[in-house]
């Protein structure tokens, strides 16, 4: 699970907002979440964060959002890979 980032729910009410827990030390109930963008989509369009911290409604993702954008690299900057190389080519590779 070192891989996963921890999200609680702070505010009430209508107030809701996630908030990421990466050294994992705030109180309440929480969720993880792969620290990746595309996944924070599906979590979002599914609405599982509302149901796996059990709140009414849909929390402001936000807070979330911001932090995910700014801890995520993209593929191929500073990876260590060469410029518009992707890990997928086959070119090059032997047959």
């Amino acid at each position: 699970m070192q891989d996963l980032l921890r999200v609680v729910v702070r505010g009430a009410g209508s107030e809701l907002t996630l908030q990421p827990d990466p050294l994992r030390r705030l109180s309440g109930r929480g969720a993880h979440l792969h620290p990746d963008l595309a996944c924070f989509a599906l979590a979002e369009r599914r609405r599982a964060f509302g149901r796996a911290l059990r709140v009414p409604g849909v929390p402001d993702a936000g807070p979330l959002a911001e932090h995910l954008r700014a801890v995520t690299v993209p593929r191929g900057t500073t990876d260590g890979a060469a410029p518009g190389a992707s890990p997928d080519s086959k070119v090059g590779r032997p047959t």
